[in-house]
């Protein structure tokens, strides 16, 4: 006898929060600080460049993944 497992169960879509995204968008910024904070040879290990980083560091706080 098997069992069957099923791992691809729907996801539930939640309401947009501001508070939520307010607080998601500081976390992003936060990253994005550090991001700038790194070396050449960081980003180098990172596989990003120093133009990358600079741009991703300086994008604006409302620009943030949606994922």
């Amino acid at each position: 006898m098997s069992a069957v497992i099923c791992t691809n169960t729907p996801t539930i879509k939640r309401a947009f929060s501001p508070l939520s995204w307010l607080i998601h968008a500081f976390e992003v910024q936060r990253e994005r600080r550090a991001l700038a904070d790194l070396d050449a040879n960081m980003l180098k290990d990172i596989g990003l460049t120093p133009d990358a980083a600079y741009r991703e560091a300086h994008r604006p706080l409302w620009d943030i993944p949606t994922h």
